[in-house]
């Protein structure tokens, strides 16, 4: 990989672990639902007048949008206003790579190898720990939340594998169009809706508006740009593993900027996520250049 492309690599991960504690100053001020229709509004426009349509039909994308958009963030967001921290959150929604494979496996009949069952053995143990650590109600549905977000981020995986080599970007922009009606009517059900608008100018500060910003714009569509862009040049084993930097960024930026800190229990736990994603992303490759050595 070129400088300038490991460099955007390691923006890319940057962002994306920083983008939780931007979702975390914004929920302070917005709502869950109503804050997942502003985010894709802002990410449809302007964009939408300057990229252009992918090469699937516009049911497949209302189908991808349920999942990524509507489905996913309702119940992130909803875990992280409940009080999941920033930080365990970042790598917490990493389990949707396990979630891929055992979905690969249930629609599209591919065969994991078996360091990727064990890989995803041990981060699922991981999970189990981190849920241990706070059995009560209040403490588990936040995690829940994260673990549905994740499993529902994994169905638009395949979605998106079913769909073949597209512009990923495309894809997302135009896709948007579909999440803020929805997200708009979730709102009104249960957050109040269009009320939130009128206090807007006295309950939104430049960080909550920024925040949003930040959410929109750098880390959709500048972090899905540079994905696909890499993805375009180098093999997905070559610009997969840098997703696992995504959690240290996650962590790192919770603590200097929200001063969340971490149990034992759930370091032992995050920790045990970590290898569980190393040993699913670099064994396989391991494995295989120790056989042709």
């Amino acid at each position: 990989m070129s400088p300038r492309d490991l460099i955007a690599a390691v923006l890319l991960v940057a962002v994306w672990g920083t983008n939780f504690v931007a979702l975390k100053w914004s929920l302070v001020e917005i709502p869950p639902f109503m804050l997942t229709a502003l985010r894709y509004v802002f990410t449809a426009f302007p964009a939408i007048f300057f990229i252009r349509k992918p090469d699937v039909s516009w049911g497949f994308m209302a189908i991808y949008a349920l999942f990524v958009g509507v489905l996913q963030f309702s119940f992130a967001y909803t875990g992280l206003k409940l009080g999941m921290p920033a930080g365990l959150s970042s790598i917490v929604i990493q389990v949707q790579a396990f979630f891929t494979v055992i979905m690969a496996v249930w629609l599209l009949g591919e065969r994991p190898g078996w360091l990727q069952v064990v890989g995803a053995l041990i981060a699922f143990g991981g999970i189990g720990v981190i849920a241990v650590e706070r059995i009560e109600p209040t403490a588990l549905i936040p995690r829940l939340c994260m673990l549905a977000g994740a499993f529902f981020w994994s169905i638009s995986n395949i979605i998106t594998k079913k769909a073949g080599r597209i512009d990923m970007l495309g894809l997302v922009v135009w896709s948007a169009l579909f999440v803020p009606l929805p997200m708009v009517v979730l709102s009104l059900l249960f957050e109040g809706g269009f009320g939130f608008f009128p206090q807007m100018h006295h309950a939104l500060t430049l960080r909550g508006g920024l925040s949003v910003m930040f959410t929109a714009y750098l880390s959709t569509l500048f972090g899905y740009g540079v994905w696909a862009v890499l993805l375009s040049k180098y093999p997905a084993t070559t610009v997969a593993p840098f997703t696992l930097l995504v959690p240290i960024f996650g962590f790192g930026s919770a603590f200097l900027f929200l001063g969340e800190g971490v149990t034992v229990i759930e370091v032992i736990g995050s920790a045990l996520v970590f290898v569980g994603l190393l040993v699913n992303v670099f064994g396989p490759g391991l494995i295989r250049r120790r056989a042709r050595a």
